[in-house]
């Protein structure tokens, strides 16, 4: 059983959590939400963006940056930003990986980047251009880490719906 977690350290945007949200759901993926939230956990525009998804979420709340890492002491965290030193492709991660975001308009604490620039990952774009979105990035993060793990427990085969293959 592999474990994979995304981390969204003070989200402002409802419909960005409510994509990640999705994304989490049909990937096994835990999600943790770093307070504070630009919203509140039940704001329509969350809700509407995960869809009938919501119920399939494994969840966690925290109250900010250290009651997250405190109950999480034993996480490997790499953290996602444009000023990441490593391409997020090159790196292996392992069972039980932290992927963590930032907020969308300020990114991770560059106190948190400075002091692990080891585990920094960018997603590689064109100069010049401030970022991704921030839940297209941690879709391609998600899928990254799935592929690398060999996609456990997902489906690989769809089926059509009037006709057969």
């Amino acid at each position: 059983m592999y474990d994979l977690n995304i981390v969204l350290v003070e989200p402002q945007i409802p419909q960005n959590t409510g994509n990640i949200s999705r994304t989490c759901a049909v990937t096994g993926a835990r999600l943790h939400l770093v307070r504070p939230l630009g919203f509140e956990i039940s704001d329509k525009h969350l809700k509407r963006a995960g869809l009938d998804y919501w119920d399939k979420l494994d969840i966690t709340c925290y109250d900010g940056l250290e009651d997250f890492f405190a109950r999480n002491p034993d996480g490997k965290f790499f953290y996602f930003t444009t000023k990441g030193r490593y391409v997020h492709s090159d790196v292996e991660y392992p069972n039980n990986a932290y992927l963590v975001f930032g907020r969308e308009d300020k990114g991770l604490p560059e106190e948190l980047l400075r002091d692990n620039p080891e585990s920094c990952v960018r997603i590689p774009m064109r100069n010049g251009l401030r970022s991704l979105n921030l839940s297209n990035s941690a879709a391609i993060a998600v899928y990254e880490v799935l592929r690398q793990w060999d996609y456990p427990d997902l489906s690989r085969e769809g089926k059509l719906t009037k006709y057969e293959w």
